[in-house]
This record gives structure tokens, C-alpha cells and sequence, in this order.
């Protein structure tokens, strides 16, 4: 029996029980996680998750096209920010992302420092998410990126799904019971659920609501992210899903 963790802010993630020779999901429904899964599913080739916009410039002469979002708005002079549905509206087919968010490229890259590999999920790939997991032999950590190191609401619903997805896996601690409860609590409406959690209330107040209807819909996007040379690449193909 594999375990499964749960960590429900990146503040935490040093404290988790799960130490080595894991791997890492890193969630952010709103909106990194379904972001990245988006862009691989309209064609892009690569995602480079960064946690700082200092290297963006460099990436931009390299030929990478700059998506970058801070405080859920377009960082200026980036082609796209981080929005699902923007990226569904865009010929992306083939392009490099350089890629920076608030919070969930921070969660990627905290990650990578001591995971054995590192994965993105979201609602959007929860099947094909699973189909990898289970022949995966190594326990598994869910890291869910939050909002400035608080916990969100969203990404801790998609943790419990997950986890109740999952076959083979022992939850650990209690934050993966928790998110189990809260999911089925939710389940009937995510939507309507959610409509007391902090950041979706931020992100229709600026107008987002297409992108938090489209980050609740499980399986739009059946790809698997996967952090390989600092990189993100699609493991999975819609083939085989």
C-alpha cells in the first residue's frame, strides 16, 4: 500500500511526514495547474514554470513566449497571463511558454527541490492524473498552492476528489481525511460551494467566472504535466485517455 499526504499550503511542506522518494502533485485550480493543463491540451510543446519574472526577459530571446500573472492580472509585456479560456482562445500549437504565477509556479518549484517528480492537477485532468498515479510505485504528496500561503478552498475540494480517485494509496495525515469530507460535502455543486472561498470571490470580481466554471469541470484536458529538467512536458495523450 502506497501512502498519500496532504499539504495544504506550501508554508507547510517542510513539515510534511512524507520525506523522500515521492512524488509530487502540485494543485492550483484557480489557476496555474489549469492553466498549464489547457496550454497542453491546444498544442504547446513545452512549459517552463518560473517563480520569479526577472528570467522572463532571457526566455523572450531564447524564443518562448512570456505568460505571466501577478495578483490574477496580466503581467504587462506578457503574451498571456493565466487563463484557461484565453489560452483556449489563442494558435498556441507548438509554442514554448515561459511561465510565471502567484502562487502555483512557486508551488512547482518548491516542489522539485526534493521530489523524486513532480506533476500538475487540476479538476480538468483529474482521470488522466489518476490513470498515471496508479502505476506510479511512490507515495504520493498532493501540494496545494493556496493564495500568499494561506489555504484555498478549490484546491483543497480537488485534493479530496483526488484522493478519493485513487486506489492503492493510504491516506497519512489528517488534512487528506479532511479534504476527503470536504469534497463529498461539495460534490453535488463545486461551483456553488465554492462561492464562499476568498479567491474565487477575487477572481469575479475582475471579471474571471468563465475561467472557475471551466476549472470545476472534471476531464476537459487529459494530459499529465510532468516537471522533467525544469521543464514541463505532457506524459499522457489524449489517446490513451
Amino acid at each position: 500500500m502506497k501512502n498519500v499526504e496532504l499539504v495544504l499550503s506550501p508554508i507547510l511542506y517542510p513539515s510534511r511526514v512524507i520525506r523522500q522518494g515521492h512524488t509530487t502533485v502540485v494543485v492550483d485550480v484557480l489557476r496555474a495547474t489549469t492553466s498549464i493543463c489547457t496550454a497542453f491540451e491546444v498544442g504547446v510543446a513545452e512549459v517552463v514554470p518560473l517563480d520569479s519574472l526577472d528570467p522572463l526577459p532571457a526566455y523572450r530571446e531564447r524564443g518562448y513566449m512570456l505568460a505571466a500573472e501577478r495578483n490574477a492580472q496580466k503581467v504587462m509585456g506578457a503574451e498571456c497571463g493565466n487563463s484557461p479560456t484565453e489560452y483556449m482562445s489563442m494558435d498556441l500549437r507548438g509554442c514554448r511558454l515561459a511561465y510565471s504565477t502567484t502562487n502555483g509556479t512557486v508551488g512547482i518549484i518548491k516542489a522539485s527541490a526534493d521530489s523524486e517528480q513532480v506533476l500538475a492537477g487540476c479538476f480538468s485532468n483529474l482521470s488522466a492524473l489518476v490513470d498515471y498515479l496508479e502505476n506510479d510505485e511512490r507515495d504520493l504528496v498532493i501540494l496545494c498552492s493556496g493564495w500568499m500561503g494561506s489555504v484555498s478552498l478549490e484546491d483543497t475540494l480537488f485534493a479530496g476528489r483526488l484522493i478519493e480517485r485513487l486506489s492503492g494509496y493510504q491516506p497519512v495525515n489528517d488534512a487528506a481525511h479532511m479534504a476527503v469530507a470536504a469534497y463529498h460535502e461539495a460534490a453535488a455543486d463545486l461551483y456553488s460551494y465554492c462561492q464562499r472561498g476568498t479567491h474565487i470571490q477575487r477572481l469575479q470580481r475582475m471579471n474571471y467566472d468563465s475561467d472557475i466554471r471551466f476549472a470545476f469541470q472534471e476531464d476537459t484536458c487529459p494530459v499529465v504535466p510532468l516537471l522533467r529538467n525544469g521543464s514541463l512536458i505532457n506524459v499522457a495523450t489524449k489517446q490513451n485517455h
